[in-house]
Protein backbone atom coordinates (compact mmCIF):
# COMPACT_ATOMS: atom_id res chain seq x y z
CA UNK A 1 0.00 0.00 0.00
CA UNK A 2 2.91 2.50 0.97
CA UNK A 3 4.43 1.60 -2.72
CA UNK A 4 1.46 2.37 -4.37
CA UNK A 5 0.50 5.85 -2.21
CA UNK A 6 4.17 6.56 -3.40
CA UNK A 7 3.61 6.00 -6.90
CA UNK A 8 0.77 7.97 -6.99
CA UNK A 9 1.93 11.31 -5.76
CA UNK A 10 4.85 11.14 -8.11
CA UNK A 11 2.61 10.74 -10.96
CA UNK A 12 0.13 13.48 -9.54
CA UNK A 13 3.79 16.07 -8.68
CA UNK A 14 4.91 15.31 -12.10
CA UNK A 15 1.97 16.50 -13.91
CA UNK A 16 2.14 19.35 -12.32
CA UNK A 17 5.51 20.81 -13.42
CA UNK A 18 5.40 22.38 -17.06
CA UNK A 19 8.94 22.10 -19.28
CA UNK A 20 9.32 25.30 -20.48
CA UNK A 21 11.13 25.20 -24.28
CA UNK A 22 12.51 28.76 -23.86
CA UNK A 23 14.20 31.02 -21.17
CA UNK A 24 14.93 34.38 -21.37
CA UNK A 25 16.30 37.21 -18.72
CA UNK A 26 14.55 40.14 -19.26
CA UNK A 27 14.20 44.00 -17.72
CA UNK A 28 10.32 44.52 -17.04
CA UNK A 29 8.73 47.24 -16.26
CA UNK A 30 4.78 46.43 -15.29
CA UNK A 31 2.44 49.28 -14.21
CA UNK A 32 -0.67 48.68 -13.67
CA UNK A 33 -3.71 49.68 -11.61
CA UNK A 34 -3.30 46.87 -9.45
CA UNK A 35 0.50 46.34 -9.15
CA UNK A 36 3.61 48.10 -10.35
CA UNK A 37 7.37 46.14 -10.55
CA UNK A 38 10.72 46.96 -12.12
CA UNK A 39 13.52 45.13 -12.40
CA UNK A 40 14.73 41.29 -13.89
CA UNK A 41 12.44 38.93 -14.92
CA UNK A 42 12.61 35.26 -16.48
CA UNK A 43 9.97 34.72 -19.55
CA UNK A 44 9.50 31.17 -20.50
CA UNK A 45 7.60 29.63 -22.57
CA UNK A 46 6.62 26.71 -24.90
CA UNK A 47 4.10 26.08 -27.00
CA UNK A 48 0.81 25.94 -24.30
CA UNK A 49 2.21 28.00 -21.43
CA UNK A 50 3.70 30.96 -20.66
CA UNK A 51 5.54 31.86 -16.80
CA UNK A 52 6.57 35.06 -15.97
CA UNK A 53 9.29 35.75 -12.83
CA UNK A 54 9.72 38.95 -11.49
CA UNK A 55 12.70 39.32 -9.13
CA UNK A 56 13.87 41.78 -7.00
CA UNK A 57 17.41 41.57 -5.17
CA UNK A 58 17.56 38.20 -6.19
CA UNK A 59 14.33 37.00 -4.55
CA UNK A 60 11.14 35.85 -6.42
CA UNK A 61 8.62 38.54 -5.94
CA UNK A 62 5.44 37.21 -8.38
CA UNK A 63 5.14 34.70 -10.76
CA UNK A 64 2.80 34.72 -13.46
CA UNK A 65 1.66 31.55 -15.31
CA UNK A 66 -0.49 31.97 -17.91
CA UNK A 67 -2.36 28.72 -19.84
CA UNK A 68 -5.92 28.70 -20.35
CA UNK A 69 -5.87 30.45 -17.31
CA UNK A 70 -3.94 32.97 -15.21
CA UNK A 71 -2.36 32.24 -12.10
CA UNK A 72 -0.88 34.51 -9.66
CA UNK A 73 1.36 33.61 -7.04
CA UNK A 74 -0.06 35.46 -4.46
CA UNK A 75 -3.49 35.19 -5.55
CA UNK A 76 -4.29 31.84 -7.07
CA UNK A 77 -5.65 31.39 -10.87
CA UNK A 78 -8.37 33.49 -12.40
CA UNK A 79 -10.08 33.43 -16.13
CA UNK A 80 -8.45 35.90 -18.40
CA UNK A 81 -11.13 37.98 -18.62
CA UNK A 82 -11.23 38.05 -15.04
CA UNK A 83 -7.66 39.43 -14.87
CA UNK A 84 -7.91 41.63 -17.37
CA UNK A 85 -10.94 43.52 -15.30
CA UNK A 86 -8.76 42.98 -12.12
CA UNK A 87 -5.32 44.35 -13.59
CA UNK A 88 -5.67 45.47 -17.24
CA UNK A 89 -8.76 46.51 -18.64
CA UNK A 90 -12.05 44.91 -19.05
CA UNK A 91 -11.82 46.27 -22.66
CA UNK A 92 -8.91 44.04 -23.81
CA UNK A 93 -9.08 40.88 -25.54
CA UNK A 94 -8.55 37.97 -23.85
CA UNK A 95 -5.01 37.02 -24.94
CA UNK A 96 -3.30 40.27 -24.54
CA UNK A 97 -1.08 39.55 -21.77
CA UNK A 98 0.33 36.63 -23.43
CA UNK A 99 0.06 38.52 -26.99
CA UNK A 100 2.32 41.46 -25.34
CA UNK A 101 4.57 38.84 -23.26
CA UNK A 102 5.57 36.65 -26.70
CA UNK A 103 6.05 40.55 -28.58
CA UNK A 104 2.84 39.26 -30.37
CA UNK A 105 0.14 41.53 -32.25
CA UNK A 106 -2.69 42.56 -30.31
CA UNK A 107 -6.21 43.01 -31.35
CA UNK A 108 -6.72 41.25 -34.06
CA UNK A 109 -3.49 42.86 -35.73
CA UNK A 110 -5.47 46.34 -35.60
CA UNK A 111 -3.34 49.47 -37.05
CA UNK A 112 -0.54 47.13 -37.53
CA UNK A 113 2.67 48.49 -39.31
CA UNK A 114 5.64 46.34 -40.82
CA UNK A 115 8.73 48.17 -39.54
CA UNK A 116 12.42 47.01 -40.54
CA UNK A 117 12.97 46.31 -36.64
CA UNK A 118 9.33 44.42 -35.69
CA UNK A 119 5.79 46.41 -36.18
CA UNK A 120 4.44 49.40 -34.33
CA UNK A 121 0.15 49.49 -33.20
CA UNK A 122 -1.49 52.72 -32.46
CA UNK A 123 -4.91 51.80 -31.60
CA UNK A 124 -7.14 54.82 -30.25
CA UNK A 125 -11.01 54.26 -29.37
CA UNK A 126 -13.06 55.45 -26.45
CA UNK A 127 -11.60 52.43 -24.43
CA UNK A 128 -8.08 52.77 -25.10
CA UNK A 129 -5.13 55.11 -26.71
CA UNK A 130 -2.54 52.73 -26.78
CA UNK A 131 0.56 52.45 -28.92
CA UNK A 132 2.50 49.27 -28.51
CA UNK A 133 5.71 48.83 -30.47
CA UNK A 134 7.79 45.34 -30.85
CA UNK A 135 11.59 45.30 -32.05
CA UNK A 136 14.20 42.85 -31.42
CA UNK A 137 15.34 44.01 -28.48
CA UNK A 138 12.04 45.72 -26.87
CA UNK A 139 8.70 45.27 -26.35
CA UNK A 140 7.25 48.57 -25.37
CA UNK A 141 3.21 48.99 -24.15
CA UNK A 142 1.48 52.12 -23.33
CA UNK A 143 -2.46 52.50 -22.69
CA UNK A 144 -2.57 56.22 -21.86
CA UNK A 145 -6.58 55.78 -21.30
CA UNK A 146 -6.35 53.22 -18.54
CA UNK A 147 -2.31 54.07 -17.10
CA UNK A 148 -0.69 50.72 -18.37
CA UNK A 149 2.62 50.22 -19.21
CA UNK A 150 4.46 46.95 -20.21
CA UNK A 151 8.03 47.61 -20.86
CA UNK A 152 10.29 44.27 -21.67
CA UNK A 153 13.95 44.86 -22.53
CA UNK A 154 16.34 42.22 -23.24
CA UNK A 155 19.51 42.08 -20.90
CA UNK A 156 22.29 41.48 -23.60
Amino acid sequence: MKYFLVVAILFFASCSIKNYEHTTTKIVTIKTKKFRFSDIGYLRHSDDALQLELFMAGQVVKRIEINHLVCVSDEGCIDKKTFNTEYLSTNYPEAILQNILLGKEIFGGKNLKKTSFGFIQNILTQDVDIHYSVSQKEIYFKDRKNHILFKIKDTE
